[in-house]
Protein backbone atom coordinates (compact mmCIF):
# COMPACT_ATOMS: atom_id res chain seq x y z
CA UNK A 1 0.00 0.00 0.00
CA UNK A 2 1.09 3.36 -0.68
CA UNK A 3 1.79 5.76 1.69
CA UNK A 4 1.45 10.07 1.53
CA UNK A 5 4.25 12.58 2.54
CA UNK A 6 2.28 15.63 3.18
CA UNK A 7 4.27 18.95 3.65
CA UNK A 8 2.75 21.95 5.22
CA UNK A 9 3.42 24.81 3.49
CA UNK A 10 1.28 27.60 3.87
CA UNK A 11 0.69 29.54 7.00
CA UNK A 12 -2.36 28.96 9.50
CA UNK A 13 -2.51 32.39 10.37
CA UNK A 14 -6.33 33.93 9.61
CA UNK A 15 -7.31 30.36 8.63
CA UNK A 16 -11.16 29.33 9.60
CA UNK A 17 -11.13 26.72 12.96
CA UNK A 18 -11.79 23.53 10.64
CA UNK A 19 -8.95 23.73 8.03
CA UNK A 20 -6.39 24.64 11.25
CA UNK A 21 -8.33 21.22 13.33
CA UNK A 22 -8.21 19.41 10.01
CA UNK A 23 -4.26 20.59 9.30
CA UNK A 24 -3.48 19.20 13.55
CA UNK A 25 -5.68 16.18 12.58
CA UNK A 26 -3.11 15.14 9.52
CA UNK A 27 -0.35 15.33 12.43
CA UNK A 28 1.18 18.92 10.85
CA UNK A 29 2.05 21.85 13.36
CA UNK A 30 4.40 24.13 12.24
CA UNK A 31 5.53 25.69 9.15
CA UNK A 32 7.53 22.96 6.98
CA UNK A 33 6.52 20.00 9.06
CA UNK A 34 5.65 16.68 7.44
CA UNK A 35 4.14 13.22 8.13
CA UNK A 36 3.76 10.37 5.74
CA UNK A 37 0.12 9.33 6.26
CA UNK A 38 -1.28 6.29 4.75
CA UNK A 39 -3.20 6.56 1.36
CA UNK A 40 -6.82 6.19 2.32
CA UNK A 41 -10.22 8.04 1.31
CA UNK A 42 -10.03 9.42 4.56
CA UNK A 43 -7.14 10.66 4.30
CA UNK A 44 -7.37 11.73 0.79
CA UNK A 45 -10.55 13.74 2.01
CA UNK A 46 -8.76 15.83 4.63
CA UNK A 47 -5.54 16.45 2.46
CA UNK A 48 -8.64 18.05 -0.38
CA UNK A 49 -9.80 20.08 2.60
CA UNK A 50 -6.81 22.05 3.02
CA UNK A 51 -4.88 21.60 -0.63
CA UNK A 52 -4.35 25.19 -0.70
CA UNK A 53 -1.62 24.83 2.24
CA UNK A 54 -0.15 21.72 1.58
CA UNK A 55 1.91 20.07 -0.71
CA UNK A 56 1.56 16.10 -1.38
CA UNK A 57 3.60 13.43 -2.38
CA UNK A 58 3.30 9.89 -2.69
CA UNK A 59 6.24 7.41 -1.32
CA UNK A 60 6.44 3.88 -1.59
CA UNK A 61 6.96 1.49 1.13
Amino acid sequence: MAKLKVKLTRSLISRPDTQIKTVKALGLHKLNSTAVLPDNPTIRGQIFKVKHLVTVEEVSE
